[in-house]
């Protein structure tokens, strides 16, 4: 075995964390991009429900439909909304990084902003015209 005690000491340099990072929009975007990918999956269970519950009688899609139209139902169902756009923006701009395009400083940040404006203006487009078709 060899001995270690007699050679110097060597100072490795330490691996940066999040503490060491300033954050940017991108890095942001990316930590949300994760998390409305779960949401999508609690979403989608909720989704499941309803499509069960249609399927089973009308007492179980009115206990369903009461729950889900309730003032806490629609803000869940506000924000699934808006997880489903964001996350679908999030891989429309993967898909541009994929193709070697949008990778400079301007466009990183641009398509950043884009999908962020974008999830929003969309979530808020949806919700309008399903209530003026409701």
């Amino acid at each position: 075995m060899a001995d270690t005690t007699s050679r110097p000491a060597v100072r490795r340099p330490l691996s940066p964390h999040l503490q060491i990072y300033r954050p940017m929009l991108t890095m942001m975007m990316s930590i949300t991009h994760r998390i409305t990918g779960a949401g999508l999956y609690l979403g989608t269970l909720l989704l499941a429900w309803w499509l069960i519950a249609a399927a089973t009688d009308a007492k179980s899609f009115a206990f369903v439909s009461d729950i889900l139209t309730s003032f806490l139902g629609r803000i869940v169902l506000f924000g699934f909304t808006w997880a489903l756009f964001h996350h679908m923006l999030g891989g429309v701009r993967h898909f541009i990084w994929d193709s070697g395009r949008g990778m400079d400083h301007p466009q990183r940040e641009q398509l950043a902003q884009a999908t962020l404006i974008g999830g929003v203006v969309l979530t808020i487009l949806v919700w309008i015209v399903a209530y003026m078709v409701r």
